[in-house]
């Protein structure tokens, strides 16, 4: 079979549709809820429950990170995008908010794979060097598919109704499905990929970070700072894209006034910018790279610039125009994607292939975690505070993260270097 040039970009575009789908299908129900919430009669606070359900879910994203890493990324990965797009589809069942809560939670728990299966490619993929951007790449599906779902969700409500919206972006979970098992292979058995690619792919990987061939040990990862490195910054960044997916839309009709239209005109922006932070994060790693900084000090570097960004977001609430913001919810979401896509590759270059998935998948149950509290204190507080003080927060938490990142992590390929440092990297 001929080879296919920079096929590696094709298996990361493969990755990047999945995730598309996958935060689609995630992002439906917050599209559709002004209208859910009508129909069957559902409080804000109640909404939050259902948000926090799936937070639970998404949680065991470990569960989901350990199974790839045993199972292998192909079929995995197949199971869990199978199981969100049959329970997305079975909201369009649902009558109140507790078998709402029940399909959320269940929803939480098979798309919480996205992320370790596509750290999980990266790394076996990609050279250290370009990891970041291969990471990048993958995160735009993150912003793209909930840049999809205003306008998609919208027009199949306004066509037939909300249960319909369910049907449609979980029939498209199983479409790519199938894509994925015709063209999916890992380097070691692609037919199409090139001694070339293969080589230069090989001498790219840091060999300290070479898999074993022993289980990842969840007891073992736990001890090291560097996961509380990730992890930590992570649980005070996501939020951001929990508000954003979630209540977002909700925030529009309620505090500014937007209709199901409005929503669908304006609701899909800020993924848009989020989009260009995916990129721009590698891009400011890459540039620091190239004038001699370490890889993982550039990491660090790219994560501070998106925290001093995202202070922006504070004054969302501030300001009288609705359409300032919602340039200010834009610059929330490029620079929630400049740092978050930062931080989430660091598992690749701190850990060992056979651990990467369900390093992953623990850091973003610390991530969704954040988002989990963040959804039950909205849900329960908005109707008396409003929306001013969760903008506030999610203004200057990051700036603790950039403290957690600067200070936890420590770079393992410089330490093998000097080996009059102590290796202090449990905790």
């Amino acid at each position: 079979m001929k080879a296919l040039k920079a096929l590696r970009w094709w298996m990361i575009g493969l990755i990047m549709l999945g995730a598309i789908v996958n935060y689609l299908t995630r992002a439906t129900l917050g599209v559709a809820a002004p209208t859910v919430l009508g129909e069957l009669d559902i409080t804000t606070k109640e909404y939050g429950w259902i948000t926090a359900a799936f937070q639970l879910g998404i949680m065991l994203q470990p569960v989901c990170g350990y199974v790839l890493d045993v199972i292998g990324l192909k079929t995995g990965f197949a199971l869990f995008a199978t199981a969100w797009s049959l329970i997305t589809m079975a909201h369009g069942l649902a009558n109140n908010w507790p078998m709402l809560a029940g399909l959320r939670g269940l929803l939480g728990l098979a798309e919480g794979s996205a992320n370790p299966a596509g750290m999980k490619a990266v790394s076996e993929w990609f050279p250290a060097k370009e990891r970041g951007m291969a990471g990048g790449v993958y995160n735009i599906g993150a912003s793209v598919g909930s840049m999809l779902a205003p306008p998609l969700v919208a027009w199949a409500i306004l066509s037939w109704n909300w249960r319909a919206a369910f049907v449609v972006t979980g029939v498209l979970g199983l479409i790519w499905v199938t894509l994925w098992l015709k063209f999916y292979q890992p380097p070691t058995k692609h037919p199409r990929l090139s001694d070339e690619e293969r080589d230069y792919i090989a001498a790219g990987q840091e060999q300290h970070l070479d898999a074993t061939r022993s289980r990842p040990s969840l007891a073992h990862i736990l001890k090291q700072r560097n996961f509380w490195g990730i992890a930590l910054p992570r649980f005070l960044a996501d939020p951001v894209w929990g508000t954003l997916a979630f209540w977002a839309p909700l925030y529009l009709a309620m505090a500014r006034g937007f209709d199901l239209k409005q929503i669908a005109l304006f609701a899909w922006l800020p993924f848009v910018a989020a989009d260009l932070g995916c990129l721009f994060g590698p891009t400011v790693a890459l540039f620091l790279q190239r004038r001699g900084v370490s890889l993982i000090n550039a990491r660090r570097g790219a994560f501070t610039v998106g925290a001093v960004l995202m202070t922006g977001m504070a004054f969302v609430g501030q300001v009288e125009s609705a359409y300032a913001a919602i340039a200010l919810l834009c610059l929330g979401g490029f620079a929630h994607q400049t740092l978050s896509v930062t931080v989430i590759t660091m598992s690749s270059d701190l850990f060992r292939k056979s651990e990467v998935a369900t390093v992953a998948g623990m850091a973003g149950t610390f991530g969704n975690f954040g988002v989990l509290i963040f959804s039950l204190l909205i849900g329960g507080l908005v109707a008396t505070v409003g929306y001013d003080p969760f903008f506030i927060a999610l203004g200057v938490l990051d700036l603790v993260g950039v403290v957690l990142l600067w200070t936890l992590v420590q770079d393992p390929a410089r330490m093998i270097r000097s080996p009059a440092v102590p290796p202090p990297l449990t905790v």
